[in-house]
């Protein structure tokens, strides 16, 4: 063996040694073997390339640019389409329907739902959307998480077996092109004979032993506590009671005013949570926000102060959706005042919140009494936690706020927005079809993904905070590894050593 293949042997093995003890995270350790690879090239030794030409040494970082990364980067883009969409969120609530509290029937379906995500997007990313409803449907049925979480994992692995888009089969082709001489590479429906078989197999045996073999654990503190849903923290703050909705009929005075005109919050103490007009939603309407006649108001606030509003020829009822906001698709968040915060004494009228951070204070808790009416003008003090209804996109400006703590809810009972739900199916299926017929996977799935992120249905900080970096960092770099051992000649030397292992008469004919 030569000094060029033994220094590549010790240095995959050293940080893979530390990955293996705890010591060293994976995706750190393939960024080691990366930059240890690309400085022994620059300075001579030919791993990466030809020895004494330096300028390989950027093969180090190759990987960043090959299409599985850029494939799985779109991949991960498209599927945040369909969570931000409430796609998953319906899957979990047909899920539960259709199971009930059958671990069976809960385990097939879990597994067999993974398995077909799977076929259309990242093995990775199905896994990571269906978890969530996985811990959601197990608190809710009673289920061990245990019983679920396991058919989940199995699920995206048996469904990536078949189809291009799981992590190893991307990888596997992408090395192809890699060869040498070079070879084409796989196509989307390469794996699907052998894989359907495998996965068809694997989801059989779940549903038939499932229930005996997966282990039946206590759940963890933190799978125990779960977050509450929207509807779940509306009930949590009593707002049922006070939660109304208002139509403008023909001819009346409150049409043509502006919010700050109308004197719904300042004289009467009302929270206005949402506009409807026609089809389309106002979240946390501001001050300056002019009424039309036909719009429907969803307010907070006690009955009697409601029920002025009829004098300016609006018409007053209980809110039609079991007496939750969430389900209307009005996002609704828990807050708390940070500690040190600067906001403190002051009321959210002062404040010009809504205008801020674009959500409405529709209840205050303190002293274990939720205060539902005038919210916006109770000065705040520590320890109080405030309920918020407004729009999704209007979060960012809550996450960065130092005065007060957010606690998102589970979205568990968010409606499926339909719109975006058809447009990203399209998107993804387009993409798909696109590959079948020839075009490179990488440039289908990356259109895809822009044409996402041009019409709006993901925000780039969505992308961001969800997006799986440790997996393109650790794919990344160990594409250096492959082409490290392809050009010391580690990989003739290993394919020789598993052919004489495995044929010794070749040796001989050799």
């Amino acid at each position: 063996m030569t000094l060029a293949q033994w220094f590549v042997i010790v240095v995959v093995a050293v940080p893979l040694a530390f990955v293996a003890a705890n010591r060293l995270r994976v995706e750190a350790g393939a960024l080691v073997i990366a930059v240890c690879l690309g400085i022994a090239q620059w300075l001579g030794l030919g791993v990466l390339g030809p020895p004494n030409t330096p300028g390989d040494a950027v093969k180090a970082i190759s990987g960043f640019g090959q299409p599985v990364v850029i494939t799985l980067l779109s991949l991960f883009i498209l599927t945040q389409c369909l969570e931000e969409a409430g796609i998953t969120r319906a899957i979990a609530n047909r899920l539960l329907a259709a199971g009930g509290k059958s671990e069976t029937r809960l385990i097939g379906l879990f597994a067999t739902v993974t398995a077909l995500l799977s076929l259309f997007m990242n093995n990775l990313a199905a896994g990571a959307l269906m978890l969530p409803s996985a811990l959601s449907v197990a608190r809710r049925s009673g289920v061990r998480p245990s019983k679920l979480l396991i058919p989940v994992a199995y699920g995206s692995l048996l469904g990536g077996a078949a189809t291009y888009f799981t992590t190893a089969n991307i990888i596997a082709s992408n090395l192809l092109l890699t060869a040498n001489p070079p070879q084409a590479p796989l196509g989307v429906l390469d794996f699907t004979p052998t894989g359907g078989l495998v996965a068809l197999a694997g989801i059989a045996l779940l549903i038939l032993a499932g229930k005996r073999l997966l282990p039946d654990r206590e759940p963890s503190p933190e799978q125990q506590v779960a977050r509450h849903t929207g509807s779940e923290l509306e009930d949590v703050y009593q707002l049922g009671e006070r939660l109304w909705e208002a139509r403008i009929l023909s001819g009346a005075a409150l049409a043509g005013k502006t919010l700050a005109e109308s004197g719904i919050g300042r004289e009467l103490g009302l929270s206005v949570a949402a506009v409807w007009r026609g089809r389309h939603a106002h979240f946390a309407p501001t001050s300056d926000f002019q009424f039309m006649e036909g719009d429907v108001l969803q307010l907070i606030g006690g009955e009697e102060r409601v029920n002025q509003l009829i004098a300016q020829g609006v018409s007053v009822s209980r809110e039609p959706l079991s007496g939750h906001m969430s389900l209307r698709g009005i996002r609704v968040v828990e807050v708390l005042l940070a500690p040190h915060s600067r906001v403190e004494g002051q009321s959210l009228r002062e404040l010009r919140f809504r205008g801020r951070y674009g959500f409405t204070g529709v209840a205050l808790f303190r002293g274990g009494r939720s205060y539902r009416t005038g919210v916006a003008d109770l000065k705040l003090a520590p320890g109080d936690s405030l309920l918020l209804a407004g729009a999704p996109d209007r979060l960012p400006a809550l996450r960065n706020s130092p005065d007060f703590i957010l606690l998102e809810p589970d979205a568990g009972d968010q409606p499926v927005r339909r719109k975006q739900a058809v447009l990203a199916i399209a998107l993804i299926g387009g993409a798909i079809i696109a590959a079948v017929l020839g075009v490179p996977t990488y440039l289908a799935m990356l259109t895809g993904a822009t044409a996402a992120i041009v019409v709006g249905l993901v925000s780039l900080d969505a992308v961001y905070r969800k997006m799986e970096w440790r997996v393109i960092i650790l794919i990344a770099g160990m594409f250096t590894i492959s082409i490290a051992m392809v050009q010391t000649g580690l990989v003739n030397l290993i394919g020789d050593g598993m052919r004489d292992a495995l044929d010794p008469t070749s040796r001989a004919s050799g």
